[in-house]
């Protein structure tokens, strides 16, 4: 017995009724009609039925709210499409107001700002009987500046060298941050972070469409992972 191959009869009723299967592979992996094809099939539906046995009001309501349901689908498809267009606008936007500024990276070499300062921040993560910051020369190890910042609780504590001498100013030399602090069990290191400067900002295409930034002395990294900006 000889077997009915329901693709056939679905792709003979299309022809029938005028209506083309997609060609294009993103149409053809949704495996859905649109709009037009759904009334095709409907209007023909109707010229067909038997007329002793019409089809059922509540049938054909039910058949409209579903014509209703994809024309909602197709508006709310084109609205996402437009918030996606205006949100890519405002990643561009974003990149582009971060430069000039600075951000703070974990880390331990900064550079004078703009200002011809430099800031940073200890996290500490619990009181500290002392606490001291010492800047020198990152290539040559020379000593520029001792911080002595005193106890301090716990928390995040800021600290800045603010009267940079000119000529360390005008060299853009690299500086080397250093922390001490003392928790009770004598003194030990503690990894600071420090502001750098923002070089450079992009979105990324394909699958990476964040916004980056290059950072001087870090390098490229993902806006999401700054923590503050000055």
């Amino acid at each position: 017995m000889s077997s009915i191959d329901p693709s056939a009869a679905q792709t003979a009723l299309f022809e029938k009724l005028g209506i083309s299967k997609a060609t294009d592979p993103k149409q053809a992996g949704s495996g859905s009609l649109g709009q037009s094809d759904f009334l095709k099939l409907m209007t023909t539906q109707l010229q067909n039925q038997d007329p002793f046995a019409p089809m059922d009001n509540g049938d054909f309501i039910a058949q409209m709210a579903q014509f209703s349901t994809v024309t909602g689908i197709t508006e709310v498809n084109s609205s996402l499409g437009k918030l996606v267009d205006k949100f890519d606008q405002g990643r561009i936007a974003t990149a582009a107001n971060l430069l000039g500024h600075s951000v703070l990276v974990p880390g331990s070499v900064s550079r004078p700002d703009e200002n011809g300062e430099l800031h940073g921040v200890l996290d500490l993560p619990q009181a500290t009987s002392m606490a001291k910051i010492v800047v020198s020369d990152a290539d040559t190890g020379e000593e520029l500046n001792v911080m002595d910042l005193g106890p301090q609780a716990a928390g995040l504590v800021g600290f800045s060298w603010k009267n940079i001498p000119e000529e360390i100013q005008a060299s853009n030399r690299r500086l080397q941050i250093d922390a001490t602090i003392n928790f009770g069990d004598g003194p030990q290191e503690l990894n600071p972070s420090v502001y750098a400067r923002v070089l450079s900002a992009s979105v990324g295409s394909g699958d990476s469409e964040n916004v980056l930034i290059d950072v001087e002395d870090f390098g490229a990294m993902d806006v999401s992972t700054a923590v503050n900006f000055r």
